[in-house]
């Protein structure tokens, strides 16, 4: 099985915020935040979307079946389902969810088209959220490419981060980056406490 999930390496985020922007230019919608935090006296930045859990709370509560758990671990929303209820946003822990009020961006359909990494939709009243570039993903895919290491199949965060701090890959694939990054240094995931099981694990700052 293939099981998508990101490594984010605390040692290298400078809060920079750029996985913040090219996200938000992407998708016309602020699916990722970066916090600071203090551990031990040093600052140490924490940037965060969804998690794609294993055992989603969001996916728990939706009454309408418009948020979906892939067989490769990627939680979805699909918008044809989606009322804007607001149950996944509150049930979710990791604050990764949003509601679209309002759109003030014109875009080119033709231009979408041209772009499969770009999900511009009538998206008003209903809930978004990161879907680790899904169409980019499958996109990639379909065409051979091995997500993680070809841009035209990798998160656009990831392939953006200038400290290289973040890293997408196959948890189940024990030769993959994330797999390695995991295996040789020690990590850890919010809220595992609550049972989501995660599958965005950061390495902790030396």
């Amino acid at each position: 099985m293939t099981h998508w999930g990101m490594v984010i390496d605390l040692r290298n985020c400078i809060g920079c915020e750029t996985c913040k922007r090219v996200c938000s230019d992407m998708n016309f919608g602020h699916w990722r935040r970066v916090v600071d935090v203090k551990t031990k006296g040093e600052k140490v930045f924490i940037t965060m979307g969804c998690m794609h859990c294993v055992s989603p709370s969001c996916l728990k509560v939706c009454p309408t079946g418009a948020t979906k758990h892939r067989s490769d671990g990627i939680v979805t929303i699909d918008q044809k389902l989606c009322v804007g209820c607001g149950a996944c946003i509150l049930a979710c822990p990791y604050g990764a969810r949003k509601i679209t009020y309002e759109d003030k961006i014109s875009y080119d359909k033709n231009e979408v088209k041209k772009n499969p990494g770009s999900q511009n939709y009538d998206r008003i009243g209903i809930c978004n959220k990161c879907d680790f570039c899904l169409s980019r993903l499958d996109e990639g895919l379909k065409k051979g490419l091995k997500p993680g290491q070809d841009f035209e199949a990798t998160p656009m965060c990831v392939q953006y981060c200038i400290a290289e701090a973040l890293h997408f890959g196959d948890l189940d694939d024990p030769e993959s980056n994330v797999s390695r990054l995991i295996r040789e240094n020690k990590t850890t995931r919010l809220n595992e406490s609550l049972g989501t099981d995660p599958s965005v694990f950061y390495i902790l700052p030396n």
